[in-house]
């Protein structure tokens, strides 16, 4: 199969983000099955987009369209390598790729019956800083989606208490410093081969600004506060020997949207012995099969 195509998108300010949609030849049969729904994947911190290429074409097996972005200032997208200009703006970003992916879906194929006007089911899947934004998003109701996958969210970054006192005070003095993420790639994956092309990738930097550690840092509590209202269809899996984001918030997330008869929304599934990479674990067989359990039953 082709790698995925790279569609240059320009952004309401101008900047270039690199849009990704992987191959859908399987749709232009005359034959073959539609699109059960489209699946937009928003990566992590310091990554980018193709490194969930594995994970798109399990989907793609599985009936959905793919589509993807390198978040700003990350992968082949424009902006300063994990700076950021105003907190809301990876919200902003992902608002208008949501728009285009919705008017990308009215071109592809539909099942007999099926109302032509009308875009196919959006599924957001997140992992970590991604899965942050796209749960920030849902939360604030920036626009309407069917589905939510977050996959080891940055609800809760573990932060002590200097570390709080600087993100209070750091970006009002200087927004755009940029130091070191601190992510420990050891602690990725028990998959040494996964690390070490973590390690030797072009793409990934190691960048973050006080702008955006502070909405990391707020963002997770406030999405977590959310869910006792939360009304999206959601699979939340996370990892639960996670040494890059604290599971706690995770389980915060769960048991508040239980606690609000949100059980029959949120589907929670810890994976007690992974880390932070749940797709990128030696045996990721369970991971999958938990996705593709929670999509088969609602798509």
């Amino acid at each position: 199969m082709d790698h995925p195509l790279l569609a240059p998108f320009t952004a309401r300010d101008g900047e270039n983000l690199a849009l990704y949609e992987w191959p859908m030849e399987a749709w232009q049969a005359d034959n073959a099955l539609p699109p059960r729904a489209v699946v937009l994947l928003v990566h992590g911190l310091g990554e980018h987009a193709s490194r969930y290429d594995h994970v798109a074409r399990k989907l793609l097996d599985w009936g959905f369209a793919v589509r993807a972005y390198d978040q700003r200032g990350h992968g082949e997208s424009g902006g300063e390598r994990g700076g950021l200009s105003s907190e809301s703006l990876l919200l902003e970003d992902l608002a208008e790729v949501v728009d285009d992916t919705r008017q990308r879906s009215l071109r592809l194929p539909r099942a007999a019956g099926a109302a032509l006007a009308e875009p196919l089911p959006l599924i957001l899947l997140g992992h970590s800083l991604g899965g942050l934004v796209a749960g920030r998003f849902v939360s604030l109701g920036l626009r309407p989606v069917d589905g939510l996958v977050m996959s080891s969210p940055a609800l809760d970054p573990g932060l002590n208490a200097f570390q709080k006192l600087l993100l209070a005070t750091l970006p009002l003095m200087a927004p755009n410093l940029r130091v070191n993420n601190g992510l420990k790639p050891e602690f990725l994956s028990h998959d040494p081969l996964v690390v070490r092309k973590y390690l030797a990738d072009p793409l990934v930097h190691a960048k973050i600004s006080a702008r955006l550690a502070r909405f990391i840092a707020t963002a997770g509590p406030a999405t977590v506060a959310a869910a006792a209202t939360w009304t999206t269809p959601t699979l939340l899996m996370y990892a639960g020997a996670d040494r890059l984001v604290n599971p706690a918030g995770s389980r915060a997330f769960a048991e508040a949207a239980a606690s609000n008869g949100g059980a029959k929304l949120v589907t929670a599934r810890c994976f007690d012995e992974l880390y932070h990479e749940i797709f990128n674990e030696r045996d990721a067989a369970p991971v999958f099969a938990s996705l593709k359990a929670w999509l088969d039953a609602r798509f």
